[in-house]
């Protein structure tokens, strides 16, 4: 088995488990924050059952990313995983709307009784959360899945949504057992601030995934560290230009360089798979390297 299809297998495996712990602890929070009137944990628990379905899109997109290219599609299917993560942060977008809604109209009723189960059930998932978050974007920084990073941030969000809660539900605690009004509302004063920081992660996902889908270069680091590689070849005299862009959990990257005129087509065909093969070797995430020769003649 090649390192190609471990990396497939790591990353389902992976989104199989965030799938799994995301259904559990929708259950575990919808449940308790309904039957404790719990309003942070009954709006996370709605989170996370928008978490299902992001997992579910994350798992979808990422099985067909692994596809081979065809004819329809030469550049391969990885534009997939980028699609995938676009869903999560829309469902992160409205998570933290909804969050943030129930949690600004609690502020104008009668604040429940805060529950010690319900506390409980915040760590459990604030612990839980955490794990998954760790594990989650080791493998996709592994092996550069856009869908399985989007979904480690979206385990991140709830780690947020997780220590608000426990934030919350303290402070309300301490209110109920001293008396003290104003700390009532720390559940729902909790959940406002969980709302606003799902609703950043939203963005800075969404962001990254626009960039990709409209075929933003790489950064100038990553183009640089392509230029010196190539000008390590002797044949190379100029380069022409030098584009890279991200196709999913792999790059694409386009060159145009001189090379001596007198050169026979053999000769530059020999310095352009010299230079193709360079790259890859040396860029595990480079699938495709694309390469136009011009002719350069001394004193240019």
């Amino acid at each position: 088995m090649n390192t190609k299809q471990n990396h497939s297998i790591a990353s389902v495996f992976a989104i199989w488990i965030s799938l799994i712990s995301n259904i559990v602890l929708t259950v575990l929070k919808i449940l308790v924050g309904a039957l404790f009137n719990s309003p942070v944990l009954l709006a996370d628990g709605f989170h996370n059952a928008g978490d299902v379905v992001a997992s579910a899109a994350a798992l979808t997109s990422m099985r067909y990313s692994q596809r081979p290219a065809d004819e329809d599609h030469p550049y391969g299917h990885g534009k997939a995983e980028v699609i995938g993560s676009g869903i999560v942060a829309i469902i992160l977008a409205i998570a933290s709307i909804y969050i943030g809604y129930e949690a600004v109209k609690t502020f104008f009723e009668e604040p429940a009784k805060a529950s010690v189960i319900a506390l409980i059930t915040a760590i459990i998932s604030l612990i839980w959360k955490q794990a998954l978050y760790i594990y989650t974007m080791r493998i996709g920084k592994k092996v550069n899945s856009k869908g399985l990073i989007a979904t480690a941030y979206d385990h991140l969000a709830d780690v947020y949504a997780s220590l608000a809660a426990v934030v919350g539900i303290g402070l309300a605690l301490i209110g109920d057992a001293y008396n003290i009004s104003f700390l009532s509302y720390g559940d729902p004063f909790a959940g406002v601030i969980v709302s606003i920081l799902v609703l950043r992660l939203a963005y800075e996902i969404g962001k990254e995934a626009m960039d990709i889908l409209m075929e933003k270069n790489v950064s100038e680091e990553r183009l640089r560290e392509f230029a010196a590689l190539i000008r390590t070849v002797p044949e190379v005299k100029r380069i022409d230009r030098l584009r890279a862009r991200e196709h999913g959990h792999y790059v694409l990257v386009d060159l145009r360089i001189g090379i001596p005129g007198t050169m026979t087509i053999q000769e530059g065909h020999d310095t352009s798979s010299k230079i193709r093969n360079m790259i890859i070797n040396e860029h595990q995430d480079v699938d495709e390297v694309l390469i136009h020769l011009n002719p350069w003649y001394p004193g240019e």
